[in-house]
């Protein structure tokens, strides 16, 4: 289910496709007389509180969805408080280990912007070797004066090179916080039925034009979820902004 949502246009076509195939099988059902005139009242309340049912589930869905992009958003903007900060913290260091140290942080900062944008998987395990490398690159470049200075002031290097590394794993962890399947398994499973519903109570053929109606609303629905919710693939994805801003100030970019 992960891989498939990672594509929110590929979510738009099988869902559309499903949903309308979904309306089409009530609409079968509904020539047959599954629902005869005494149980229309019945039915009635049937559909609606499906209906209702499913767009109480989109609506949690989506909301689960904004708050992980927003996690992400804050992630990024902490990310580079943390690398801006140890940058300035250098300064703390002897010149030798503060330009080592400042070279090291570009490096690591370069990784980590193509880190956010890149989208080719091969490339991606390619960037993540290099910022482990590089994380502990910085972690060997104050250990030695920590242990020959454990001072106030080096405590505040290393605090900040700590914050620097443990940004990156929030933010890792951040991204890989999506949309359980189970949920995505119950959202298609009510949108599934309630299209059968809507099917088997469009009698009248003037009705019946009006069946593509839900499943392309319920389709946007969940293009719009996976879009959100993908982190890579999605029209709307975390820009590394603050990384970027950073990265020019200090001449990266």
């Amino acid at each position: 289910m992960t891989d498939i949502v990672d594509y929110p246009v590929v979510v738009f076509a099988v869902s559309l496709v499903a949903m309308a195939l979904a309306a089409q099988i009530g609409a079968a059902l509904a020539k047959r007389g599954i629902v005869d005139t005494e149980a229309t009242e019945y039915f009635g309340a049937i559909q609606a509180a499906t209906l209702t049912l499913l767009g109480l589930v989109i609506g949690f869905t989506f909301s689960m969805a904004v708050s992980r992009y927003d996690q992400r958003k804050n992630y990024e903007e902490e990310e580079a408080n943390a690398i801006g900060t140890e940058y300035l913290r250098a300064d703390l260091l002897p010149e030798a280990d503060a330009a080592k140290v400042r070279t090291a942080l570009k490096a690591y900062l370069e990784q980590r912007i193509a880190w956010y944008e890149q989208k080719d998987e091969q490339l991606l395990r390619e960037i993540e070797a290099r910022i482990a490398r590089l994380q502990d690159e910085l972690w060997r470049a104050i250990r030695p004066q920590a242990l020959a200075q454990p001072t106030q002031i080096m405590a505040l290097v290393v605090s900040g090179m700590n914050d620097v590394l443990n940004t990156q794993g929030y933010t890792q962890a951040a991204w890989w916080n999506r949309i359980p399947p189970a949920a995505w398994l119950l959202m298609l499973l009510l949108a599934f039925c309630s299209n059968v519903l809507v099917g088997m109570g469009a009698k009248a053929r003037a009705h019946r034009m009006l069946l593509f109606v839900l499943p392309l609303v319920v389709a946007i629905a969940f293009l719009l979820i996976a879009d959100i919710d993908s982190p890579r693939r999605g029209l709307i994805a975390v820009s590394p902004r603050n990384l970027l801003s950073f990265g020019q100030s200090v001449g990266l970019r």
